[in-house]
């Protein structure tokens, strides 16, 4: 296997990643800071089982940080660029599709703010 296979591996398994909607939610949920498991259980809506295996999966990924406060287990963003990719995609999907209402597009776009993502910015430039 030559160097740039290796890579274009590396590249789909790194974007597997976001392959899973619940994946995206839970990433939403904490791009803006560490989260308990349960709050995070309480955003998504899905079980605590569920929640806890894409935890784990994206933490062994190295995407995701844990740390453990007591009883609690606070995951972070590890690897921001995938954070990044992540914003700058669903805004770009959000704006190519029709039925996404234009004020919730905008809302979408506010709620990604904190990400220094210039896609991002093109697209509430563009819908606000």
């Amino acid at each position: 296997m030559d160097d740039l296979s290796r890579v274009f591996d590396s590249v789909s398994r790194y974007f597997a990643l976001l392959s899973e909607p619940m994946r995206l939610r839970i990433l939403h949920c904490i791009c803006n800071g560490p989260r308990a498991v349960h709050e995070i259980v309480e955003e998504t809506g899905a079980s605590q089982t569920n929640v806890s295996r894409h935890l784990g999966l994206m933490h062994r990924a190295g995407v995701l940080t844990r740390r453990k406060e007591g009883n609690l287990v606070r995951y972070g963003v590890a690897d921001q660029v995938l954070t990044e990719i992540c914003r700058t995609v669903c805004v770009h999907v959000a704006a190519r599709d029709p039925e996404v209402d234009p004020q919730r597009l905008r809302s979408l776009v506010h709620d990604l703010q904190p990400a220094t993502v210039t896609a991002a910015a093109a697209f509430a430039r563009g819908v606000a």
